[in-house]
């Protein structure tokens, strides 16, 4: 069955953390794959996951990096991994899949935004290879996992930078437009959203469900790098003096308040027998309308998903481009 696209009334909201979301929850003997996870929200979610119970498993393409920065998450797995290389993702899959493990929970979290301009190997947009393909070919590879599983769950971390742009399945690597990051991004955000839907559908009968989220805006992870610091001013980011700005209600959120849908998504027992939506503040997101949308662009801190963004044929057209162009 289809899940609606509407609030559940969770009892959790935008300042909720993740520790909080999971509080109560044993993960003794599931296995979880974050990608991202030794930076930012990614490596919160790691971190509670592992706290958990849960094994965890960190792919990277910095592994001594990545090992700092897990040195306080006993127990963590690093392995290598590289989105923007297919081989380096079949062999992170390759080399899991040998070990004989079912893979309960797999949040794809790790991600870049609004770069300059760069390509992959195959000629490919950046934004969109790394954001959306890489996780796409990955999650493919590692398929016999999540079915071993037997209840599976994967979490793919979206962005209300859905707003910016949608899928241009005439143009997704910007061969005859002209480049602009915050559209390229907007594009590979929207693309993480309906990943979540097409999978879910393909996936549940065989309990494997599927959830994309916006963790917020949380400005002092590394991900807003490439964004001139009077531009994150203007959005409110920033305070006059540099410091980012804490205020959940208006999405600007700390690091553990980023973390928290993911993993209320990747391990809530609320969301059991559904799937396929979009979700934040730890719960599922409402349908922009037509008569809504100018107030939701205009107010950053009021919930919800534009149409477009999880549109099951926009859905099944996006997995079909992507299976043919990761082969």
């Amino acid at each position: 069955m289809t899940t609606t696209q509407h609030p559940l009334g969770s009892g959790f909201g935008a300042a909720s953390t993740a520790e909080e979301v999971i509080k109560g929850i044993d993960l003794t003997g599931k296995v979880a794959i974050v990608t991202g996870g030794y930076s930012g929200i990614g490596l919160e979610a790691a971190r509670v996951l592992r706290n958990a119970g849960a094994d965890v498993v960190v792919p990277a393409r910095d592994l001594e990096r990545a090992r700092v920065a897990l040195k306080d998450v006993p127990g963590a797995e690093v392995e290598h991994l590289d989105l923007l290389d297919p081989a380096s993702i079949d062999a992170f899959a390759d080399k899991f899949l040998t070990s004989g493990r079912p893979l309960h929970i797999l949040i794809n979290s790790a991600g870049i935004m609004a770069t300059p301009l760069t390509r992959d190997a195959r000629g490919y947009e950046g934004q969109f290879a790394t954001n959306h393909l890489g996780h796409f070919q990955l999650v493919a590879r590692l398929w016999p996992a999540l079915l071993a599983a037997h209840g599976a769950r994967v979490v793919s971390v979206s962005s209300r930078g859905i707003r910016f742009s949608g899928v241009d399945f005439d143009d997704l690597h910007f061969e005859h437009r002209p480049y602009e990051p915050f559209v390229a991004y907007g594009q590979s955000k929207t693309a993480n959203a309906l990943f979540a839907v097409e999978l879910d559908r393909r996936g549940r009968a065989e309990g494997v469900r599927s959830f994309s989220v916006h963790p917020g805006m949380i400005v002092d992870t590394g991900l807003a790098k490439h964004i001139p610091e009077e531009a994150l001013r203007a959005a409110g980011a920033l305070d006059d003096q540099g410091v980012p700005v804490r205020d959940p209600a208006r999405q600007f959120k700390t690091v553990q308040e980023g973390a928290a849908t993911g993993v209320w998504c990747a391990t809530s027992p609320q969301l059991d027998g559904l799937g396929g939506v979009y979700c934040e503040n730890c719960d599922i997101s409402p349908l922009v309308t037509d008569e809504t949308e100018a107030e939701w662009r205009a107010d950053a801190g009021r919930p919800g998903v534009l149409p477009y963004a999880v549109d099951p044929e926009s859905a099944a057209r996006l997995w079909e481009v992507s299976e043919s162009l990761t082969a």
